[in-house]
């Protein structure tokens, strides 16, 4: 399987994921979390629903990108950023313990550097 179909395919199961674990925090977890921990399931279902968006992205740009090897790392930078940023937030909301959040900034920075090499795959090389 190319791994442009594998970025869709975990793009569109990382943001079903990310409506459904909305959905349960909304539905379940709403009446025994306290509004700061509600706001940050919320913040790691958003961003997990986003960049599952992204990697769809990354898929759809991928095959016709000047360099696809730099969307590959794209999509591998955006999937484990979500994993690991969506992931911890989701564990400070359940458990309380606030250090897990050192390692939420991980995963930003993996999506940034996965948004950055996505739009540097598209840009045409130099003659």
């Amino acid at each position: 399987m190319p791994f442009s179909v594998r970025f869709i395919f975990f793009g569109g199961i990382s943001a079903c994921l990310a409506v459904a674990l909305g959905a349960f925090g909304k539905h379940a977890l709403m009446p025994i979390l306290s509004h700061a921990a509600m706001e940050t399931w919320r913040t790691g279902a958003y961003y997990q629903l986003v960049h599952g968006v992204g990697l769809i992205l990354v898929g759809l740009v991928a095959e016709r990108a000047p360099h696809p090897q730099r969307a590959m790392w794209a999509g591998w930078l955006l999937l484990v950023g979500s994993v690991i940023f969506s992931g911890s937030l989701y564990a400070i909301a359940l458990t309380g313990v606030r250090i897990l959040g050192v390692v939420t900034p991980v995963g930003g920075v993996c999506f940034l550097s996965g948004w950055l090499l996505l739009a540097w795959s598209v840009k045409p090389s130099r003659p």
